[in-house]
């Protein structure tokens, strides 16, 4: 099983996060943000993940610091579970279509680090969450599996499809690349031997 155990705690965030790659998917998450529940329980349902996460974060200023660390988190999570990424896909990737939006996400799990994020949110809010947080949340994902991400909104008018198409998207493309490689299932993805 490739499970993840992470705790996380700063001054402005404490945060505990169990992830199973494999087998029995569950979801229990609690940032104190419902927009960012919300989006996270989409990515969780269409990877296939099992994810159970708690952040205690300062959200009476605003989720800013609570979305950033829930994505450095989940990505220290990923890079945890699968350790040497002996036998995985590496790659991912999905064209989602959300009502009106058409989103497209694509993943390397190359061990270096690049969010390349081309969402054009036309509200600045959707309820109380600012849209600007999308790429903190994806960037501290990034940078914190050491991953290559891009993110190309292709369609969308509406702020909350095109977010909700990239989490699912987001969700779909990481699954490809976790996912085994029948065909090498006992090597490293990459031709140095090592990612």
């Amino acid at each position: 099983m490739r499970t993840a155990n992470i705790e996380r705690n700063t001054a402005e965030t404490k945060i505990q996060l169990t992830l199973n790659l494999d087998g029995e998917e569950f979801c229990q998450i609690d940032t104190g943000c419902g927009f960012l529940n919300h989006m996270l329980e989409l990515f969780t349902r269409h990877g296939g993940f099992g994810l159970k996460l708690t952040c205690h974060g300062d959200t009476g200023v605003d989720f800013h610091h609570t979305t950033e660390d829930v994505g450095i988190a989940l990505g220290e999570a990923f890079r945890a579970a699968l350790g040497d990424k002996r036998g995985i896909q590496r790659y991912g990737s999905f064209l989602l279509p959300m009502d009106e939006a058409l989103v497209l996400t694509a993943v390397d799990l190359s061990g270096r680090a690049c969010c390349c994020y081309g969402l054009e949110l036309p509200a600045q809010k959707v309820g109380d969450f600012d849209t600007e947080l999308v790429e903190e949340f994806f960037l501290g994902f990034t940078r914190s599996v050491g991953a290559s991400l891009h993110i190309r909104q292709l369609a969308g008018k509406n702020t909350h499809h095109i977010i909700e198409a990239a989490f699912k998207g987001f969700g779909r493309a990481m699954a490809q690349a976790v996912g085994p490689d029948l065909r090498h299932p006992d090597q490293v993805p990459s031709t140095k031997g090592i990612l």
